[in-house]
C-alpha cells in the first residue's frame, strides 16, 4: 500500500528580541527553572519571602496551563521548577512584588504545532484552544501560530451568523403562548386586572435584520483577514482560516464594517440569559479581535494567553477516525464528552467512594457486538522508535497496567457476546508508517469466559496527519 504524504509545512518561530524574558517547555516535558530575581527575590538569598506573593499571583494561571511549581534541589541550592502538564499555551507570569507581568511561559506541543492545526482542521475546531482573561503574554506572539486565536474567532462568528440568520435584536410583544421572559410587572399591572389571563407580555430574541451587529462581525472578519495575510506564511491551517473568513465576508457583502464600540456590544449582550450561547460566544470573539489580542506569527512580540488540552485533542482526533469507520460498517456511535457513556457507580458507603463514574471515551454498538475505544494521550510515545513499540506491545509495560485495567472495566458494563476493546495512542508520524508497512501499527489479545469473547487491541495512530482512509483505520 503506497504511504499518504505526511504535512509538507511546519511553523517555525522566530527569533525573539534579547530583552525579552520567556520561559518555553513542551508538553510533558521537562521542567524550566524560574529565575527568583525576575519575580521579585534576589540572587544572593534566592526567592525568600517574595515567592508566597509570587505563587498566589500567579496560581490561577499556572492552573490554567496546568503547570506544577516546585522547589528541587540542585548544588547551587534550592530552585524553582515550572513543571509542564500535558497542556499546550502560553501564559503571563507576575512578579511577586509589583505583580505587574515581567514574564512569560508557553508549551508547545510535544507532536509539533503541524500536527496540532491538523487535528484542529479535521475536527472542525470542535477542540479550539481556550483564550484566558489574563494579559498578553510577553513574547509569545513569535512562539505560536498566528491561528491560534484567528481558529476560534473564525469558528464562533460562522456560529453566529447561523445562529443569527437574518440577524438579532430583541422584541417586546403580548402572546397568548408564553415566549422567552416573561414582563411580569406588566403581566400584573395590566392582564390580570382585565381578567385577560391569556394575554402574556414577553421579550425574546428575534430574527430580524440587525445591521449593526452584522456591520461589527464584518469589521472583526476583516481585521483577521488582515493580520492573517500579513504573518500566515506558508502555514497551511492559517491560508485554510483565510479562506473561510472570506467566504463569510461574501455573506456580509450587504453591510459595511462598523468599529464594536464597547457599549454596542454591552447592549447586544445585556447580560440575558435567553442569548444562545453561539451568540454570547460570537460576542465574545468580538471583543477579543476590538481589543487587540494579538494573533501570534511574528506580527506583534506578545500574544494572548490561552490553553490546549491535548488529551482532549487527541479524543477529538481518535472520534474522527472511529466516527468514518462506523459511516462504513454501521453501528450507533456514542461520545463520553457529550455525557453519552456515563455510567454512575452507586457506593454502598458514599463517604469511601473514590470514583463517581465510568465514561468512556467512545463507544460503538452493534447488534451483537460492542465496540469500545479509549485515546490515551501519552507524551512520551512521541520518543519510542518501531523497536520500543513491538516491545511494549508484546509486554505491556507496568506504566500503562491501569489503562489495560480501565477499559477492561469498561468491557464489564455490556452484556453482549462479543467486546472489542481498543487503546489508541499517538505516535510520530514516520514511526507509525514504519509498523504500518510492516502491519505492526497495533496488537491483539484474546479473551474468553464462557460464551463471551473479548479482543484486546493496542493501537499506534499517526498523531496530526490528514484523516485516514477506511483501510488505514
Amino acid at each position: 500500500m503506497a504511504k499518504r504524504p505526511g504535512p509538507t509545512w511546519t511553523w517555525r518561530p522566530r527569533t525573539l528580541a534579547p530583552q525579552t524574558r520567556l520561559y518555553r517547555a513542551v508538553d510533558n516535558g521537562p521542567a524550566p527553572e524560574l529565575h527568583p530575581a525576575l519575580f521579585g527575590g534576589n540572587r544572593e538569598e534566592g526567592w525568600g519571602r517574595a515567592y508566597e506573593s509570587f505563587r498566589r499571583l500567579n496560581q490561577e494561571a499556572f492552573d490554567a496551563l496546568g503547570l506544577i511549581a516546585g522547589f528541587e534541589s540542585t548544588n547551587r541550592g534550592p530552585v524553582l521548577m515550572v513543571r509542564p502538564g500535558g497542556r499546550a499555551g502560553a501564559i503571563p507570569l507576575r512578579s511577586g512584588t509589583t505583580g505587574r507581568v515581567v514574564a512569560g511561559y508557553v508549551v508547545q506541543p510535544r507532536f509539533g504545532w503541524a500536527g496540532v492545526g491538523s487535528i484542529l482542521t479535521e475536527t472542525g475546531w470542535s477542540s479550539a484552544p481556550n483564550i484566558l482573561e489574563m494579559p498578553l503574554v510577553p513574547g509569545s506572539g513569535r512562539e505560536v501560530p498566528p491561528w491560534v486565536l484567528a481558529g476560534p474567532v473564525i469558528t464562533r462568528l460562522q456560529a453566529l451568523l447561523e445562529q443569527l440568520k437574518r440577524g438579532f435584536e430583541f422584541r417586546e410583544d403580548v402572546r397568548q403562548t408564553p415566549r422567552g421572559t416573561i414582563r411580569w410587572s406588566e403581566y400584573l399591572r395590566t392582564s390580570l386586572p382585565h381578567g385577560q389571563w391569556h394575554h402574556v407580555p414577553c421579550r425574546y430574541p428575534d430574527l430580524s435584520i440587525d445591521p449593526v451587529l452584522r456591520g461589527a462581525i464584518r469589521w472583526t472578519l476583516e481585521r483577521v483577514l488582515e493580520e492573517l495575510v500579513v504573518v500566515s506564511g506558508e502555514d497551511r491551517v492559517a491560508l485554510g482560516l483565510q479562506a473561510a473568513a472570506r467566504r463569510l465576508l461574501g455573506v456580509l457583502r450587504d453591510v459595511t464594517g462598523v468599529y464594536p464600540r464597547p457599549e454596542i456590544i454591552n447592549r447586544l449582550a445585556g447580560g440575558d440569559p435567553l442569548l444562545a450561547h453561539a451568540v454570547r460566544s460570537g460576542l465574545e470573539a468580538i471583543g477579543w479581535v476590538r481589543d487587540e489580542r494579538g494573533l501570534g506569527g511574528g506580527r506583534q512580540m506578545d500574544g494572548v494567553a490561552w490553553c490546549l488540552p491535548l488529551d482532549r485533542l487527541w479524543e477529538d482526533y481518535v472520534s474522527a477516525q472511529v466516527r468514518d469507520r462506523v459511516r462504513q460498517e454501521g453501528g450507533v456511535l456514542r461520545l463520553g464528552r457529550r455525557g453519552e457513556t456515563v455510567t454512575p457507580l452507586h457506593w454502598s458507603d458514599p463517604t469511601h467512594r473514590s470514583i463517581g463514574h465510568l465514561v468512556p471515551d467512545i463507544v460503538v454498538t452493534r447488534s451483537s457486538s460492542v465496540w469500545i475505544v479509549d485515546a490515551k494521550y501519552k507524551a512520551h510515545f512521541a520518543e519510542i522508535d518501531e523497536n520500543g513499540w513491538r516491545q511494549m506491545a508484546g509486554d505491556i509495560r507496568e506504566s500503562h497496567r491501569a489503562d489495560v485495567h480501565q477499559i477492561l472495566s469498561y468491557s464489564a458494563l455490556f452484556d453482549t457476546p462479543e467486546i472489542t476493546a481498543t487503546l489508541a495512542y499517538p505516535l510520530r508520524r514516520s514511526t507509525w508508517e514504519a509498523l504500518r508497512h510492516r502491519g505492526m501499527d497495533r496488537s491483539a489479545a484474546d479473551l474468553y469466559s464462557g460464551t463471551r469473547h473479548l479482543r484486546l487491541e493496542l493501537w499506534g495512530l499517526p498523531f496530526g496527519t490528514a484523516r485516514l482512509t477506511h483501510a488505514e483505520v
